[in-house]
């Protein structure tokens, strides 16, 4: 590294989600702006690894902010899950010539760079992630991208829902936390909102299904369901087969609760229901404004840690202002549905 200069790592961990060039834009040219040098990191934690990078510049961080992934690639790789995998990613980090590292992952991504830096490696967190999980902070990059899809699909349900007379439910990601579901019901106007947080076991089905039944009985032969793919169904969540990948955080497919929802519903109450899933949709694509700004916030505010040496801290969200929070709290479990923001939507129901 010539002399006077100081470089920064930066990777995207976990899946992809809208926002993430808008904060990679935001590191590589502040850090630029300070002084330093910036080394992308390919595919997460796996380029670590494998010392696969590239440098990043002005000129390739320009016109990225409304593209959405990630043009860094990402992957699930953890290095707490390869052998050897922590010594080879701080050997790489030495062989760059890193002052620090800037990790923008999900709880997953974090919990790791927790871990790392508990190992000695300097770095910092910026959190992003569709399910609105992550621990000390109030909003993560992607969240409201994905609830604006949410929220156009419903509508869009909504039409066809009331053209034929159905149910309709429409299934998006929450694998535990039912944000994206929460939220965009509630812009929607669902009639019902399923979530993680509060399991769906036998006398919930059949309130469901009487609510139905009365609102048919009102005159209103449509009815719309927000439900997120994590939702407890008897006890237990709905997931596809599942190969696990060496050194990949563990992470069963989930998909199919709204499908077997629907046959119980059809079938108790004669109803008839028809099912959609976004899957991906909600996670590609271009990033509505919020993301952009708040992946722009807190890509200046990550720089701003490293150069005060707060390595170990997340930068957050709290309220209107950035600020930061230690990863350790991020590593200790995932910030779930606040119920009493769940009562507000449930005055709607039915």
């Amino acid at each position: 590294m010539t002399e006077g200069k100081k470089r920064i790592g930066l990777l995207t961990g976990g899946g992809d989600c809208p926002g993430l060039n808008a904060a990679i834009r935001a590191v590589t040219k502040t850090a630029i702006q300070e002084g330093y040098e910036v080394t992308g990191i390919r595919n997460g934690w796996s380029g670590l690894l494998d010392n696969d990078t590239e440098p990043l510049d002005r000129i390739k961080t320009s016109g990225i902010i409304d593209k959405g992934g990630t043009i860094l690639g990402t992957s699930r790789t953890s290095p707490l899950r390869v052998e050897n995998g922590p010594q080879r990613a701080l050997e790489t980090f030495e062989r760059l010539e890193l002052a620090a590292l800037v990790a923008i992952g999900g709880d997953g991504t974090l919990s790791v760079a927790s871990k790392m830096f508990e190992m000695g490696l300097p770095l910092v967190g910026i959190p992003k992630t569709i399910d609105n999980d992550v621990k000390g902070t109030d909003y993560s990059i992607g969240f409201q991208t994905a609830v604006q899809i949410a929220t156009d699909a419903l509508d869009r349900l909504r039409t066809t829902a009331e053209s034929h007379h159905r149910v309709m439910l429409l299934e998006v990601m929450g694998r535990h936390a039912g944000w994206i579901a929460l939220y965009a019901g509630m812009a929607n106007g669902a009639d019902a909102i399923l979530i993680p947080e509060i399991p769906v076991d036998d006398e919930k089905l059949e309130s469901l299904c009487q609510m139905l039944l009365t609102r048919k009985s009102r005159g209103v032969n449509f009815s719309i369901i927000a439900v997120a793919e994590g939702t407890l169904l008897k006890g237990k969540v709905v997931s596809k087969e599942y190969v696990e990948t060496d050194g990949e955080i563990p992470r069963p497919r989930l998909g199919g609760v709204a499908t077997v929802l629907a046959e119980i519903i059809e079938k108790k109450t004669k109803l008839e229901t028809r099912v959609s899933s976004l899957d991906y949709i909600q996670r590609g694509g271009t990033p509505v404004a919020y993301d952009r700004s708040l992946a722009t916030s807190l890509g200046v505010k990550a720089v701003t840690l490293i150069q005060d040496k707060k390595y170990g801290e997340m930068a957050a969200l709290k309220g209107n202002v950035i600020g930061s929070t230690p990863l350790s709290e991020v590593a200790d479990g995932i910030k779930t549905v606040y119920l009493n923001a769940y009562k507000i939507a449930e005055r709607f129901f039915g």
